[in-house]
């Protein structure tokens, strides 16, 4: 159960993020004029609310687990952005940025062993 909530708030903190990449992105925020529009988004108030569940479910796995194991694991949040960045945002992904999402998943695989 516990490996589940941990997915469950990594996917919930990069779609929160996500959200708000695609909320500023309809916006030219180039001025504070601006911050009322952005900050009223409906993409930016639902990756909000995402936030905020995800940092419940965090205090729960915290009650639960000790910070030196699941804090590693949470690095898994790096490797699914990267993935979203790819699909959703059409971006351009180096080498150096695979090798290092591939750093994270075999420190993830010992902390989670």
């Amino acid at each position: 159960m516990n490996y589940l909530l941990i997915l469950l708030n990594v996917l919930l903190l990069v779609t929160g993020q996500t959200l708000w990449k695609i909320g500023v992105e309809r916006f030219n925020f180039n001025n504070y004029k601006q911050l009322y529009l952005v900050l009223s988004s409906p993409f930016i108030i639902t990756g909000c609310f995402l936030y905020v569940i995800a940092t419940v479910i965090w205090i729960l796995l915290l009650s639960r687990l000790p910070l030196s194991f699941l804090y590693p694991l949470q690095s898994l949040a790096y490797v699914v952005g990267l993935i979203i960045a790819i699909f959703v945002f059409h971006e351009h992904v180096t080498l150096t940025k695979w090798i290092g999402v591939g750093v994270i998943l075999v420190g993830v695989y010992f902390v989670a062993k």
